[in-house]
């Protein structure tokens, strides 16, 4: 299942999809190949970091990593690391721990979702079933916590720290707003948990690891935060897109599922009776589907839903982050990092088009 390498050049192409854009210019395109040149130290790492001696584990544990993914944290990780010492070994192994922990999260997640596809393939629960899945995810947890500990206490604490965000973000996604909680607000902190923090312990920890001024890293983690944030409510509107190839999961997925949605969330703010209606229908299938009707009782609705203002004002509040996240860059130096972190916010919105 894994993909044979690309050619030198391509690699971070292939892997942001927009990275042309986002590394303009000779120093930039320098900056570029180190990070790809990170990115396949930390591959080699995570081929080596996902093997387990039991067959069963060992086939569940590298069944996500071989289908694919960006690599978006390590990328982050890698590029902030540029302000300091660059590709050492500490900033090697705090991507390799992310990415496995990000790995983890998504077993989990998609349990508790009941998803059916991640990344084009089967989600891991419906090939070796919900225990397995669940177990595969807290072997990722534990890798990742071992690869932490070899770099001391503050290794630890930012994955201690940032784990119980991943958790807590989870759980209030799952027990859902409560008597007073703003619906809106309420949903922000939970992308902030659950995306937000494992994106600012990559752009943080790129500096903190590659021994980088001890000022960038408050600025390093606002802006890992902010992208994150805007990161996910692009997937928000993504998860309503017609075509299955962007996401590698079936068109509203989470909706289908009973998961809240910026877009969903928005439309439920409106007094217009069609906008009522329409809410009214979404809240009907999926309450149709947990009871075992067909998922494709939806598809009329999500596709209204995918061309109505409350998807466009999802893609403003994006962009809103997305600027606020630029603006946290303001301390660091001008030059190449700061340029390629702005244009990466800058080209999020891309991945909705």
């Amino acid at each position: 299942m894994t993909s044979s390498p690309a050619s030198p050049g391509t690699r971070l192409a292939s892997r942001l999809g927009f990275s042309d854009r986002v590394f303009l210019g000779p120093a930039a395109r320098r900056v570029a190949s180190r990070i790809e040149d990170g990115l396949e130290l930390v591959e080699a790492g995570l081929a080596e970091d996902l093997k387990v001696a039991d067959a069963v584990a060992d086939a569940a544990a590298r069944y996500l990593y071989e289908a694919g993914g960006k690599r978006i944290r390590p990328v982050l990780a890698l590029l902030t690391a540029q302000l300091g010492d660059g590709n050492i070994d500490a900033v090697i192994d705090i991507a390799k721990a992310l990415e496995l922990t990000h790995l983890g999260s998504l077993y989990h997640d998609d349990v508790m979702d009941g998803a059916d596809t991640r990344r084009g393939v089967p989600a891991a629960h419906a090939v070796w079933g919900n225990n397995v899945a669940i177990l595969t995810g807290d072997i990722l947890f534990s890798r990742a916590s071992q690869i932490m500990s070899r770099h001391g206490d503050r290794a630890m604490q930012l994955q201690a720290d940032t784990f119980e965000r991943l958790v807590l973000g989870q759980m209030h996604e799952t027990v859902g707003v409560q008597p007073g909680d703003d619906p809106i607000e309420f949903y922000i902190q939970v992308l902030a948990d659950k995306t937000g923090s494992l994106i600012a312990a990559a752009t943080e920890g790129g500096v903190i690891f590659s021994n980088a001024p001890t000022e960038f890293e408050a600025p390093m983690r606002a802006y890992g935060e902010k992208v994150g944030v805007a990161f996910q409510l692009l997937d928000d509107v993504i998860d309503l897109s017609a075509d299955p190839a962007e996401t590698g999961k079936v068109p509203g997925t989470d909706l289908r599922a009973g998961v809240p949605t910026m877009p969903s969330l928005l439309l439920k703010t409106s007094i217009r009776p069609e906008d009522i209606e329409l809410a009214r229908r979404i809240d009907d299938g999926v309450a149709r589907i947990a009871d075992g009707a067909d998922p494709a009782i939806l598809d009329e609705p999500l596709n209204e839903l995918r061309d109505h203002a409350a998807t466009e004002r999802t893609m403003e509040l994006a962009r809103t982050w997305t600027t606020d996240a630029i603006a946290a860059l303001e301390p660091l130096p001008k030059g190449t990092v700061r340029d390629a972190l702005t244009r990466f916010a800058e080209n999020l919105a891309d991945r909705s088009s």
